[in-house]
């Protein structure tokens, strides 16, 4: 082999453990950041890894909006088939209320959510897809009419 193709393979060698490398720790980044949605229902069967963190969205329990000291809130969030109980410290959206729809980021701790964020629905016509897909699979189970099988007049 001459030293030319020898440097060549070398640098060749170098440039591919280099991109191997660089992609290891994208991959492994991206796995952190990731934030999957579930349900409550989802969250109740086990669905979750332990300590991971993640979306829960649904629809706010009617009534089930509590206030505490200063601005910690205590709200369950409901899909139909299960109620998983949220708590938030932080200021709540205008938009929140109960019977809208919330996605919360944050993590389980013991029994209950610990949420880091809530966004609520900004109009009538948005819902999260992965929500609205979610709330449709609800809706079908427990046979409430959902607005994409209403006829149009």
């Amino acid at each position: 082999m001459t030293p030319t193709r020898k440097r060549r393979l070398i640098m060749i060698g170098a440039i591919l453990i280099a991109a191997a490398a660089a992609t290891t720790l994208i991959v492994l980044a991206l796995q952190q950041n990731m934030t999957y949605l579930f349900t409550p229902s989802e969250i109740l069967a086990g669905k979750v890894p332990d300590g991971a963190r993640f979306r829960i969205g649904g629809m706010v329990k009617q009534g089930s909006v509590e206030r505490g000291q200063s601005l910690t809130v205590a709200f369950v969030v409901t899909d139909g088939d299960g109620d998983m109980r949220v708590e938030y410290n932080g200021i709540l959206p205008d938009l929140f209320r109960d019977n809208q729809s919330v996605i919360a980021t944050g993590s389980m701790q013991g029994n209950h959510f610990l949420a880091t964020e809530v966004l609520a629905k900004h109009d009538e016509n948005y819902v999260p897809r992965d929500v609205a897909e979610a709330m449709s699979k609800a809706h079908r189970k427990h046979d409430v009419p959902v607005e994409a099988d209403k006829p149009t007049p």
